[in-house]
């Protein structure tokens, strides 16, 4: 597998499903796993230091409220951790946002978004990564940028 996709909580799924499906699109395999934080701490300690030795390339993680994940699986494996802020009723998402981005150095996590476009970018980033080594996602990422710029430049014909 290239990538695990880890969420805090089964009530992420909704909001990371349109980074599996991105993920499919752009070739990149993947497995999803629910890991708490707070609530499977050695869980996510035996996962997280496995990871490599399980083959994945990288992680994608993601997080709302306090959002601690993101950080502890890079706390715990060298692979590239990228988080998702998943958006929260009380905050937004600023906290989960703030959480990830205020990182210590030396324990980076690349983070994206809040919501729904934060959700796709983590697929797109993750992908640029695997392009780096497998022409096959080089390709399909490549097609799906070429596709989003005529996409673009063609929604001009609805200003008419």
């Amino acid at each position: 597998m290239d990538v695990a996709l880890v969420m805090g909580s089964i009530s992420d799924w909704d909001k990371v499903r349109v980074t599996t499906e991105l993920l499919k699109k752009l070739n990149v395999s993947f497995d999803k796993h629910v890991i708490s934080a707070h609530r499977m701490p050695n869980e996510l300690q035996k996962f997280a230091s496995s990871a490599k030795s399980e083959h994945y390339k990288m992680i994608i993680a993601a997080a709302g409220g306090a959002a601690h994940l993101p950080g502890m699986m890079a706390a715990n494996t060298d692979l590239p951790v990228i988080g998702i802020p998943i958006q929260t009723k009380s905050l937004n998402g600023i906290d989960s946002l703030l959480s990830m981005v205020q990182m210590p150095a030396g324990v980076p996590v690349a983070t994206v978004a809040i919501g729904n476009a934060g959700a796709k970018n983590a697929a797109i980033l993750a992908a640029q990564i695997i392009a780096l080594n497998n022409p096959t996602v080089a390709d399909k990422l490549d097609t799906f940028r070429r596709n989003q710029t005529k996409e673009a430049i063609n929604s001009n014909e609805r200003l008419e």
